[in-house]
């Protein structure tokens, strides 16, 4: 059977009374989870909150970020230990909009990454290209490049609490989303990559989420490619409805 993992980003969207009724909902309702792994990510002023209602229900807890550093005179930032100490299982790092907004280099990402697992966070670790990287046929260079920064300074053994998410730029908030055998295509790259970088072994372990206008209509698709373990889901995580029946979709193709 295969294992799917399945994550909400709200990103800055909901208030706290709408998180909690979400999260109430996705409690009540998401059933048993033995077979798919399900996480959300909140804004990190409802993180507490959210863990909270979510408690023994099987579904993790992530940030959508965090700092290099554990304490200091960084003014609006988090760390890795108050995300632990607000509940999060999980956290993403290097979101194509901390890169292309925010302008986090590569190198911020690796460090990133490497203080994450120092805190016993699962990094969900994003990678993808632009439009017009895509166009001049240069996905496979910078998902590679972006990949291998990501991962330099991680060991073989932490590779385990680590998941890739495929997120092409083009794709997020857009409506347009990579067709399955294009996300698979990339996938694979990334698993051949993980081979490479690591041994077989972890690629094979590998999860590779699909993150990009993931809808409930094409969810089934998406998730039955051999190479798509889960997806890192938008706007469709804002309402229990979609978010349940993408849950199901990889509860469904997991069993397959």
């Amino acid at each position: 059977m295969r294992k799917l993992f399945v994550a909400g980003n709200w990103k800055m969207n909901l208030d706290r009374e709408q998180s909690l009724v979400l999260a109430g909902q996705l409690r009540s309702e998401a059933g048993g989870l033995e077979d798919i792994t399900v996480a959300v990510c909140p804004p990190f002023v409802y993180l507490k909150g959210i863990a909270d209602v979510l408690k023994d229900t099987g579904i993790g807890v992530g940030g959508q970020n965090m700092h290099t550093e554990s304490s200091g005179a960084f003014t609006g930032e988090v760390s890795g230990g108050m995300l632990r100490d607000a509940g999060c299982e999980y956290v993403i790092i290097g979101h194509s909009e901390r890169r292309h907004i925010f302008g986090e280099s590569d190198e911020f990402i690796a460090e990133k990454v490497k203080k994450a697992l120092s805190e016993g966070l699962k990094p969900i670790v994003c990678v993808g290209e632009t439009l017009e990287q895509r166009k001049n046929e240069e996905t496979q260079k910078t998902v590679s490049r972006q990949f291998e920064s990501a991962l330099q300074y991680v060991d073989k053994d932490d590779m385990a609490a680590v998941t890739i998410a495929y997120e092409p730029v083009w794709a997020i908030g857009t409506g347009r989303t990579a067709t399955p055998q294009q996300a698979d295509d990339v996938h694979a790259l990334i698993r051949s990559l993980a081979g490479d970088f690591f041994d077989p072994e972890v690629a094979e372990g590998l999860i590779i989420q699909y993150g990009g206008s993931v809808k409930p209509e094409n969810a089934a698709d998406l998730l039955g490619k051999e190479n798509v373990d889960g997806a890192l889901v938008g706007g469709a995580s804002l309402t229990a409805a979609d978010f349940l029946q993408i849950i199901e979709a990889g509860r469904t193709n997991a069993k397959s």
